[in-house]
């Protein structure tokens, strides 16, 4: 299940239905359609303010895969926190997520 976890994270992104970087993952957070993966290796620091944004708006914050297994998913590196923002990839996200 991770696999295609990941896999479809790559297909998010080239369907340009994502969001990286810190900064702008905070911001988009607040919409209507709004999934988060964080690193489960990334900072304390950025941890408590991603996870506290997603409580705050109600999102679901996903932390099962590495810095590593992100980064490699959607082809650029070191990255710590996405954003997926399409409806339709979240449903699939969850489906893979709840089984």
């Amino acid at each position: 299940m991770r696999d295609k976890i990941l896999n479809l994270l790559g297909l998010a992104t080239r369907a340009r239905m994502i969001t990286l970087g810190e900064e702008f993952v905070l911001k988009q957070i607040q919409g209507d359609h709004a999934l988060v993966f964080l690193a489960s290796d990334a900072g304390e620091n950025i941890k408590k303010k991603i996870t506290d944004k997603a409580k705050t708006y109600n999102k679901v914050v996903v932390s099962d895969f590495t810095t590593d297994e992100l980064s490699k998913a959607i082809g650029k590196e070191n990255r710590k926190v996405i954003l997926v923002t399409d409806k339709g990839f979240i449903k699939k996200f969850s489906e893979y997520l709840n089984s």
